[in-house]
């Protein structure tokens, strides 16, 4: 990661002119990071907040990126990924960060979030999906939701594509229920079934929200209410979150 710094250091101080606030609020522990991201296949927001964390802790804590399957099978591109250190977005695997004591940070919503219409820029999606909240009670570790604008301006999706996303079976290919079509760069309309956009120079902040405190008895595991009530605390944290970015 030293090595890319160079480039990345360009990145979030002139081409996306990020700005990252919260750091004060993160646990002195292993903590689980839960956040939004966008820009289809290429989320510059998610990027930027892993090259902001290295650059401010200097490599001394150690943040795992979490990505889809078909992110990490990518030639190049997963080859890239692991080289800085992200991970499959698994039990076993973010469970094995854990236990080395090594943060985490999992966008939930996967593609429907990171994929998700212009229009809807500004909303959190983390389309149900609670599995995190099992993970962070099975692993004893704190949330720390995160909140972030300006990742949707790096390319505009025109249309999410789900109805030909089932025409063309990607779900059943590759776990993927969006084909978005997208304004961008160099090809202007596209479907993007795969990555082809440079992302635009967006300014794109990012807040880190308090800690959200998980209760590690196993048989919250099971406690569907539990789980349900700090699905929604996280979600709306999130989105407040959001909503406050955006007015700058």
């Amino acid at each position: 990661m030293d090595r890319q710094m160079i480039v990345w250091d360009f990145l979030l101080d002139y081409y996306f002119r990020s700005e990252t606030t919260g750091w004060e609020r993160l646990p002195d522990s292993a903590s689980m990071l839960i956040g939004i991201h966008s820009g289809t296949w290429l989320t510059m927001d998610a990027w930027t907040l892993c090259a902001e964390w290295y650059r401010h802790f200097h490599g001394r804590r150690v943040l795992h990126g979490t990505a889809h399957d078909v992110l990490m099978a990518m030639p190049g591109l997963g080859t890239y990924f692991r080289n800085a250190g992200v991970i499959p977005a698994n039990r076993e695997s973010v469970g094995a960060a854990f236990s080395a004591g090594h943060d985490v940070v999992i966008w939930p919503g996967g593609e429907v979030d990171s994929m998700r219409s212009w229009k809807k820029r500004d909303t959190v999606v983390l389309d149900g999906r609670k599995g995190f909240i099992r993970q962070a009670i099975r692993s004893g570790v704190p949330i720390v939701p995160v909140a972030t604008t300006g990742g949707p301006d790096t390319v505009f999706v025109l249309s999410e594509g789900r109805n030909l996303a089932k025409i063309l079976l990607l779900k059943k290919l590759f776990r993927c229920d969006m084909a978005p079509l997208i304004l961008g760069f160099p090809f202007g309309i596209t479907l993007e079934a795969f990555p082809m956009h440079i992302p635009l120079p967006a300014k794109i902040r990012t807040e880190i929200l308090d800690p959200v405190d998980i209760d590690n008895d196993p048989d919250r595991i099971n406690d569907i209410a539990y789980v349900d009530k700090k699905y929604k605390e996280i979600e709306s944290r999130i989105q407040e979150g959001v909503n406050r970015l955006a007015k700058k």
